[in-house]
């Protein structure tokens, strides 16, 4: 609503007119320009959903990327202290769509290739993330492989870093195609021409882990988990590699016996007499003390770790075992949506487990970053399978609300890597987290 203010009115003298004019105009300049000063000196507002409790503050990032405000989507060096957070947006149309199609030859695992099985719309392709304060440059191919040329990054966590990395093969599928590499412990893809690795760690807790029970696993089923004892099948094949992505999730609310120094130190939804009952975020917390500071102890390690922040699911209509379902066909507005309940608690638990390996890793020079995905995904509830990850007559009652479609948001994700990368090699992000919560 636009409130407009009247001019006085009214009949005057000669002598008295030009001073009557004059008066008024000089109070509405000064009204105008007030406001405007104060706004221009006052800190960055918090932004906040429904007038509620703040979602995220603004300085939320690990680090402020120091981003040209109107950045062409070539290669462009930064030449600006202009501070930008990428992070924190909304979506906007972009009717050209996506990057790749479900029939560019690369990996998408079918449980994720939503058009293959059959999706009605594709709308939920056509948005792309916008900053608040500039523009988030196209993912170009060619500069994300110059700038990973002779390393190797690994994903390790759980599907949804596999997801990602499916996401960004198929981003460079544009330029290049890897040769399939299968190791016993990996997954891993070379790109011979840029002698570029990726490598895949399936380790969904991040440490050890079996069931209690070897005869009776489901999905709810009690797990041993050892917090204190990062997971093999990604610790002891670490310390040469070059970026880590790192993430972890869903899997960590299920029933647990927790273990720390071999000892059973409490449970989580154990239903057992005379064991502590701890919640699933201590786990939580626990399993991401123990993979940084794993990290940190490795005496040959001098790679870049990022931390890929909680990625919300989006069950509607009931939870994932109660017929929920994700059948929404737009990103939600910012105004829309909040993260809470344990999945802003899982956000917080990991960023304040990323805060303190920080500080530690200035001690031996080594950097920790945040890729904070986490306000961009809460507003896609359209990026997700549902339904549309297997075929209907092989009757899947359970939707995949969790996952995300491929093509879809989650290149978003990738889109930010390069970002991060580039203000790395430009030595243009600052050596101490400044932007959290």
């Amino acid at each position: 609503m636009v409130n407009t203010i009247k001019l006085p009115g009214g009949k005057s003298t000669a002598l008295n007119s030009s001073r009557k004019i004059i008066l008024p105009i000089l109070i509405l300049i000064l009204l105008a320009i007030i406001p405007l000063y104060l706004y221009s000196n006052s800190p960055s507002p918090e932004i906040t959903i429904n007038g509620s409790v703040p979602f995220f503050k603004k300085n939320k990032v690990s680090s402020p990327l120091h981003f040209p405000q109107n950045t062409s989507n070539d290669s462009t060096r930064v030449t600006s202290d202009y501070k930008c957070d990428i992070f924190s947006g909304n979506w906007v149309p972009y009717p050209k769509g996506s990057y790749y199609t479900n029939e560019t030859k690369c990996v998408i695992d079918d449980r994720q290739n939503c058009m293959k099985f059959g999706r009605p719309d594709i709308e939920f392709k056509k948005w792309r993330w916008k900053p608040d304060e500039c523009d988030l440059p196209l993912f170009n191919a060619v500069e994300f492989l110059d700038l990973v040329r002779g390393k190797t990054l690994a994903f390790v966590g759980d599907s949804l870093g596999r997801n990602q990395m499916q996401s960004l093969i198929c981003l460079l599928a544009s330029i290049a195609s890897p040769a399939y590499v299968s190791c016993v412990q990996e997954t891993r893809w070379l790109y011979p021409d840029y002698n570029f690795t990726i490598a895949a760690f399936w380790s969904p807790l991040l440490v050890r882990a079996h069931d209690a029970d070897p005869n009776g696993y489901s999905l709810n089923s009690l797990m041993n988990i050892y917090l204190d004892e990062a997971d093999e099948a990604w610790a002891t094949q670490i310390e040469n590699v070059d970026i880590v992505i790192i993430s972890a999730g869903q899997w960590f609310f299920r029933p647990f016996m927790y273990y720390e120094n071999g000892k059973v130190i409490g449970c989580h939804i154990c239903h057992k007499r005379n064991i502590t009952d701890l919640t699933g975020h201590y786990g939580y917390r626990m399993a991401f003390r123990t993979a940084f500071r794993t990290l940190l102890r490795l005496q040959n390690f001098k790679g870049l770790t990022i931390l890929r922040t909680y990625s919300p699911s989006h069950f509607e209509n009931g939870d994932w075992n109660k017929g929920g379902n994700c059948v929404r066909t737009r990103p939600f507005a910012k105004e829309e949506v909040k993260l809470d309940g344990y999945e802003l608690e899982s956000y917080l638990t990991q960023v304040e487990e990323l805060r303190a390996a920080e500080k530690e890793g200035r001690k031996r020079g080594l950097k920790f970053r945040v890729l904070d995905s986490t306000e961009a995904m809460v507003m896609r509830p359209d990026g997700h399978p549902n339904h549309y990850g297997h075929w209907p007559h092989e009757n899947e009652s359970i939707a995949d609300c969790v996952h995300w479609c491929m093509p879809g948001p989650i290149d978003t994700w990738n889109e930010f890597l390069l970002q991060m990368l580039k203000m790395e090699d430009q030595g243009a992000i600052d050596g101490k987290l400044q932007k959290y919560p």
